[in-house]
Parts: structure tokens; sequence; C-alpha cells
């Protein structure tokens, strides 16, 4: 199985492939349209990649970073997902945000996905909300502890913030495990905002 590539970009496509050559051989790899644009042709890149073996096809999906890939890893493994669903779920929400996302049990934010409507968008909450947090939020400990995120927004949504304003903030203040000074950073920053 191939993990990881590291070679130069012969060329990039609009339908988000990449030939990337790795000692004279090319590899054909799909990636997110965020990583397409990071990739210019003739430049150098290391990507890492996950290796989808069917019985019809084996197809190289490519990430910049090892979170990206292991959160498609956590889509696909989820029951109705398949590498399409995935990539289009990262083209349209980092891992971070997915994260957040899924704590906040944010179903609009899941339906700007494309081909993902209001039925597969609470099913993929039930299925994610355990499974996203162990693989992504431990390991990488990108947001610290997840219930103090949860329970700062909480708060804000129960002080009359909307979602979006929460979400926002979120991604913004320094997490930690201390809830009470991750809400308070939280409502200095939206009290800025609104004033």
């Amino acid at each position: 199985m191939i993990g990881s590539l590291r070679g130069v970009v012969l060329e990039r496509t609009n339908d988000s492939t990449v030939l990337l050559e790795v000692n004279g051989v090319g590899y054909l790899v799909h990636v997110t349209p965020r990583t397409l644009g990071e990739l210019e042709p003739t430049s150098k890149a290391f990507l890492y990649v996950h290796h989808h073996v069917r019985e019809d096809a084996q197809t190289l999906y490519a990430f910049l970073d090892r979170d990206e890939r292991k959160c498609f890893e956590v889509l696909i493994g989820t029951h109705g997902v398949g590498p399409t669903m995935a990539m289009a779920v990262l083209a349209t929400h980092s891992p971070r945000a997915l994260v957040d996302i899924v704590a906040g049990a944010d179903i609009a934010a899941l339906t700007l996905v494309s081909g993902v409507g209001k039925k597969t968008a609470e099913r993929l909450l039930i299925e994610l909300k355990n499974r996203l947090h162990l693989n992504i939020l431990e390991s990488s400990n990108q947001l610290g502890g997840s219930s103090s995120v949860g329970d700062v927004r909480d708060a804000l949504s129960g002080l009359g913030y909307s979602a979006e304003e929460i979400r926002d903030v979120l991604r913004e203040i320094s997490v930690g495990t201390d809830s009470e000074l991750m809400l308070r950073e939280a409502l200095n920053m939206l009290g800025a905002r609104r004033a």
C-alpha cells in the first residue's frame, strides 16, 4: 500500500487530479481543491496518500497534511460515505472545521457539502460524533479538550449568539481545558465585533 509520495508535480487538472512524478514514475492522485491550489506544476511536493483498493480499481487520494488524510479515512469508514463524498466534505470543510461542526451538531454546515442533504447530514453527525473526536482531536491535539469546546459553544448559544458567530469565534480562541477562560476570551472577541 502507498502511504506517501514525494516528487515533482507534472500537471494538474480542473477535476482535482494531479500527476506527480516520483523517480520516473507518474502517479495520478486525487486531491481536494485546497490541495490542488498548493501544487504548482514543476514544484516539488510531499503528499500523504490513502491507497483505495476495490475489485475494479485502485485510486490514490492525496493530502498535504496527516490530519486531512486521517479525516478522510474516518469519513470513508462511516456507513454510506464513499471516497467521492469524503473528498466533497473536505473540499468544503477543513478537518478542524469539521470537528467544530460535529461537536456543535451543525446540520446546516454539513448540507453545504455537494450531495449531502438534511437526512444524510443528520446521520453523519450521529456517526461521526465519537469517531471524529477520537481520531483527530486526541491524535493531533489541535483543539484540546472537546468537552471544553462543547461547554463554551453551549454557553454562547444560551447567550443568544448565532451558530455562525460561535463557529467563527471558536476557530480563533486559544483552546485548552479551562472552559471559563475560553468563554471569557470568546465573549471579549464577540463583544468587540458587535461594538
